[in-house]
């Protein structure tokens, strides 16, 4: 018992500690997906686009180093599995999409801005954790398992055990898996640090930079921490299991879903079946280590909304990014990177679905803003 126990507090605190550095690196690289959406729907700026896109590249090669050297099995993830949920993903990345794009940012940007001293910030995640839970266990939930779900294709009639797109890769070349997942990691990120390096005024940015190495760089610690340190015999069962994470396998970064059970641990507490998981711990972790920058440099400033039209784009956002980050699967950072990072088929979906919502959402507030000039 007691092995389980300090397995679970390492996963717990050690998934805090990165969260901690997570929150104090996005605050002060303004790592935002939606903000990265918005600077190139608007402004034709790729800066912040850039950056994500440097934390996928890291994000993936470490994951995969991971992967090869035989220290995580990310076939055992959430992201794996061989049923691809197309219609969840994409609908739910499209609504979270929108979501984020009414509300000002995703649930991360939030989470930062609530240890900036958002209390609006506070207000969207409280309505998001509403929302998500409804998603999982509530009446969306019964929606989302009735109608998106079952929509689905399965990859095992292809012959694919997972649903990793060096998997296809191996199938359709005939390469062995370990060949199959260095060269489609490879290629992705060359590919992606070829683009992001070209630009001369990022690559003067160290802010950004090193936002983006870092947090990449967090994603793939997440892995090690859940899918290795965290992966052992349970004393009780005897078997082997992954401790302390909601989904009961190897996680990393994702704030949707870790949200709702951030709440009903908070409405639960007394329930002796429900636990601080790695999920709450980072959601938790983020906010503080936003304060600690934000504090630290004379940054944190009480903020609330600015009117009622403003409550009301908010607030329709939290809702709509709570149940489109659950149906998906994952946010801009579940899915964006933690997602991406196994190369997961359904994770391209997802993104897709997020960036053309989120884009499609930004023309549409440009369009009725110079209705009402």
């Amino acid at each position: 018992m007691q092995e389980a126990v300090d397995l679970s507090a390492i996963v717990v605190w050690g998934g805090f500690a990165l969260a901690l550095v997570f929150g104090a690196i996005a605050n002060r690289s303004n790592f935002c997906t939606m903000g990265a959406v918005s600077d190139v729907v608007n402004m034709g700026h790729w800066g912040r686009m850039r950056m994500w896109l440097l934390a996928i590249a890291v994000a993936v090669a470490g994951a995969s180093a991971l992967h090869l050297a035989g220290l995580v099995d990310l076939r055992q993830s959430i992201y794996q599995r061989p049923s691809l949920n197309w219609l969840s993903l994409l609908l739910g990345g499209a609504v979270f999409g929108v979501g984020m794009s009414l509300a000002g940012g995703c649930a991360n940007k939030n989470l930062v801005r609530v240890g900036g001293g958002s209390l609006r910030a506070l207000v969207v995640l409280t309505f998001l954790a509403i929302s998500s839970y409804m998603t999982l266990k509530g009446l969306f939930g019964q929606w989302r398992a009735s109608w998106l779900d079952p929509v689905m294709f399965d990859l095992s009639a292809l012959g694919l055990k997972d649903q990793s797109l060096a998997s296809l890769v191996g199938r359709i070349t005939g390469l062995e898996p370990a060949k199959a997942l260095g060269g489609t990691a490879a290629v992705m990120v060359l590919g992606l640090l070829a683009f992001v390096f070209k630009d001369a005024r990022f690559r003067a940015n160290g802010a950004q930079v090193l936002g983006g190495v870092v947090i990449g760089a967090l994603v793939v610690g997440g892995w090690y921490l859940t899918g290795h340190l965290g992966h052992g015999e349970n004393p009780e069962t005897m078997e082997i299991v992954y401790f302390a994470t909601n989904t009961r396998t190897l996680e990393s970064m994702s704030f949707v879903a870790p949200l709702a059970y951030t709440l009903e641990l908070l409405m639960l507490w007394t329930d002796a079946s429900l636990h601080v998981s790695y999920g709450i711990a980072t959601a938790c972790g983020v906010v503080l280590g936003s304060a600690a920058y934000a504090l630290a440099t004379g940054k944190f400033r009480w903020e609330g909304f600015a009117s009622l039209h403003d409550l009301r784009d908010q607030l329709a956002g939290a809702v709509l990014m709570g149940f489109g980050g659950v149906t998906a699967a994952g946010c801009t950072v579940g899915q964006g990177l933690t997602g991406m990072s196994t190369l997961a088929i359904g994770s391209f979906i997802a993104l897709t679905g997020i960036v053309g919502g989120s884009a499609a959402t930004l023309k549409y507030i440009i369009w009725r803003e110079s209705r009402d000039d």
